[in-house]
């Protein structure tokens, strides 16, 4: 009998299981769920928000990719996931039953409960989010150009210096000057602020990157304000606590970036979750659903040396989609599946278009050797997404200029 494998979410997780199954032999049929007919790579948001790539340069259709006899795409959105019953209901298309259940449904911008975040900033968790950044850019230029010159208009404020925000600075950093001669202002009328409650950044490197990618950063005009508690967002204001003391500082664009959790869905279809990600078995399936993966943000896998979740990306995503479509191909071969064993290939942070961090097999590399890896990377990554060559050097990035 045929078994009907359900995938919910075409993220980097997602579009990869769908790309791979489809080529494997057996006796079932795939079905792929996502709102939208096209994949992102999340990881380039940063450059469409601050208008260094085009949106339609970091997506990629996902019919085309997972088209074929056995597979088929479903735009909807997911209400409800019942897992005691082995459904799915979406928005529009109803129930859907499943034999085995792959959810990689992705992330939402996280708040902390801190007021006025929702309301009064940008979050860059999806392309839409990004693309509205730009506008909101863009049109704070024109208020400026077209107004009394208030150079609050100009100020971009960034909360967060974690990866997400640290390169968004790169991005706006290079950017903001092409737009300042674009338009005709001049450089000292623009503002690129970073707020951030730790005083230690990017620990994910050593205090040797780290330091050389903020002071890259601080040479390009970014201000960082660290050790500083955001209490509030108000309409143009940032309000935050440092030492003690509380501070207002005003900008035309305010971005959130502090941090990602799990969609609520997963919580609301009954998993237990924190922060929206459910702590799964060693074979990435869910306690007490063997038929159930988790995979990419909606998933914690604990890393066994700290006993902390290994941190969400791409990388850990593309890893757990392989070895998802393992297991579910010794799952209908009647096998044992196969433990998880996650090993990073390391970590780069871009600081802009020709310069990053990167740590890679242990060894430190920083400046363009560090942006041509970053973007090798992104390559990469839409091949293994895609399966499609042509594709990949269609979307790649081959521009390894300095």
């Amino acid at each position: 009998m045929t078994k009907k494998i359900v995938v919910l979410g075409a993220g980097y997780a997602g579009i990869r299981v769908a790309t791979q199954l489809k080529h494997k032999n057996g006796d079932f049929e795939i079905i792929l769920v996502d709102q939208n007919t096209y994949h992102t790579e999340k990881t380039c948001l940063h450059e469409v928000a601050a208008g260094q790539q085009a949106p339609e340069n970091i997506i990629y259709s996902i019919e085309d990719c997972s088209n074929c006899k056995k597979s088929k795409f479903i735009q909807d959105k997911v209400v409800k996931i019942d897992k005691d019953n082995n459904n799915v209901i979406l928005e529009n298309h109803g129930k859907i039953d499943y034999d085995y259940l792959v959810i990689g449904l992705g992330f939402k911008s996280e708040t902390f409960g801190i007021k006025g975040v929702e309301e009064n900033a940008f979050s860059m968790v999806n392309l839409d989010q990004a693309v509205a950044i730009n506008k909101h850019i863009n049109s704070q230029i024109r208020a400026y150009l077209d107004g009394d010159r208030d150079k609050k208009k100009l100020k971009i404020i960034v909360c967060g210096a974690g990866f997400t925000g640290v390169e968004l600075l790169g991005a706006l950093a290079e950017q903001m000057p092409k737009y300042a001669e674009k338009h005709g202002f001049s450089e000292d009328s623009y503002e690129l602020v970073c707020v951030e409650s730790a005083t230690r950044l990017l620990p994910m490197f050593s205090e040797n990157l780290a330091n050389y990618a903020i002071d890259y950063l601080k040479d390009l005009g970014v201000k960082f304000i660290t050790g500083a508690k955001v209490n509030e967002i108000k309409p143009g204001i940032v309000e935050y606590d440092k030492d003690g003391e509380i501070h207002e500082i005003e900008g035309g664009t305010i971005i959130w970036t502090t941090g990602v959790s799990g969609v609520d869905l997963v919580s609301e279809s009954g998993f237990e979750a924190k922060r929206g990600r459910v702590i799964v078995k060693d074979d990435l399936t869910v306690e007490g659903y063997d038929n159930v993966f988790m995979l990419g943000d909606v998933s914690a896998v604990i890393d066994p040396e700290s006993n902390r979740p290994y941190p969400t990306t791409a990388q850990i995503a593309l890893a757990m989609a392989s070895s998802c479509v393992d297991n579910i191909l010794k799952k209908l071969e009647g096998k044992e599946t196969e433990k998880f064993v996650y090993v990073s290939k390391g970590t780069v942070c871009s600081l802009g278009n020709t310069n990053a961090v990167a740590v890679v097999g242990g060894k430190e590399l920083k400046g363009y050797p560090a942006s041509a890896l970053k973007k090798i990377i992104a390559t990469r990554s839409i091949h293994m997404g895609s399966g499609k060559i042509g594709l990949t050097l269609k979307k790649g990035r081959f521009d390894l200029y300095r």
